[in-house]
């Protein structure tokens, strides 16, 4: 991966990190330590808690892939993609089997003070 991507990719992790933040009441939020992946280095520290979220900032994503990624990284947290192009609105991909889990999170999340 080239130095544009890498960039690239950081600032997604940055901006998904504002989006918790502003949006989901994750004060904490920020990108995370990259090096190996899994559990101990996520894209985003501080977010929903029990959510592990694989952030993608490209234009074309490889939806199975990504998601493969997000569960490999996420232990028994919830796997999610963020994924957001060029001009465009974040989305999130959930696998339909985690999306109960996951909606109970964000809701305990936004309840919480």
């Amino acid at each position: 991966m080239g130095k544009v991507s890498r960039d690239k990719g950081k600032r997604g992790e940055r901006e998904w990190a504002g989006f918790l933040r502003d949006h989901l009441n994750c004060p904490d939020a920020c990108r995370g330590v990259q090096h190996a992946g899994g559990p101990d280095s996520p894209d985003v520290r501080g977010g929903i808690p029990g959510t592990h979220a694989e952030v993608k900032r490209c234009e074309r994503l490889s939806l199975y892939p990504a998601m493969q990624q997000a569960i490999d990284d996420a232990g028994e947290a919830v796997p999610y993609v963020a994924h957001r192009r060029n001009g465009q609105e974040w989305l999130v991909l959930v696998r339909a089997e985690d999306l109960v889990e996951l909606a109970t999170l964000v809701y305990l999340q936004m309840a919480s003070e």
